[in-house]
């Protein structure tokens, strides 16, 4: 039986370099697949839907996509690993970068799951301050109450008044214009709102947002991708 030799030409010479290609490739595609930015749109069960460079991803606790490791998921926060280093995400929060900083804002897609009531809520925030969010598609302007305004520091008294009807009658309300809202890495500017004198536990995320984009609704995922 004749052994291959193991000079630069011979059979075994040539299967190492075929597998050392094929390593060197392997290592090039992992690489270039290491992910940027991760945020968290949605949960289900042991599962988080993460946006990892822009692509909505469903990842189980354990499992490892573009670099990303899930190590846990509870309700409206997931903790992942990302270069070896522990983030905690908030659903509907940032995007976070591999130093862990806030990106700029500049993506062009937001993916929301449903909750249990069917309702698409989110955190994000105005003018830089933090709220919750519920997508309202029969709402003309993102709307809130005057103790959400007062709360994020809103000059809303300075704003136009006007009367609005609700379920309970007209009702006094003052609309101004909202310099930035943010969802995930999405920013829109110069957005109208409503505040009202009603108690309401969330902001109402309304067509003067949602106008801003196309919307596909695919079961309980809402995708929103940002207009030109």
């Amino acid at each position: 039986m004749r052994v291959g030799r193991l000079g630069a030409n011979g059979p075994v010479a040539f299967a190492a370099r075929r597998l050392l290609a094929v390593c060197c490739v392997a290592f090039s595609v992992v690489g270039s697949a290491a992910a940027q930015t991760v945020s968290m749109s949605g949960s289900l069960g042991d599962k988080a839907l993460l946006v990892i460079d822009g692509t909505p991803r469903t990842v189980a606790v354990g499992s490892t996509v573009q670099g990303v490791k899930l190590l846990a998921v509870s309700g409206a926060d997931a903790t992942v690993q990302v270069a070896g280093k522990r983030v905690t995400l908030r659903m509907g929060a940032a995007q976070v970068n591999l130093g862990g900083a806030a990106s700029a804002g500049g993506g062009s897609q937001i993916v929301l799951t449903a909750g249990s009531g069917g309702h698409f809520t989110t955190t994000g925030s105005i003018n830089g301050k933090s709220v919750r969010f519920i997508v309202d598609t029969g709402a003309t302007h993102i709307a809130m109450s005057q103790a959400t305004a007062d709360s994020i520091g809103l000059p809303y008294r300075q704003g136009q008044r006007g009367m609005s009807n609700t379920a309970n009658g007209q009702v006094p309300v003052h609309r101004v214009t909202l310099d930035v809202v943010r969802v995930g890495d999405v920013q829109v500017y110069n957005v109208d709102a409503t505040v009202l004198p009603a108690q309401m536990d969330q902001v109402l995320l309304g067509n003067s947002f949602l106008t801003r984009f196309q919307m596909k609704r695919d079961n309980d995922q809402l995708t929103l991708d940002k207009r030109p």
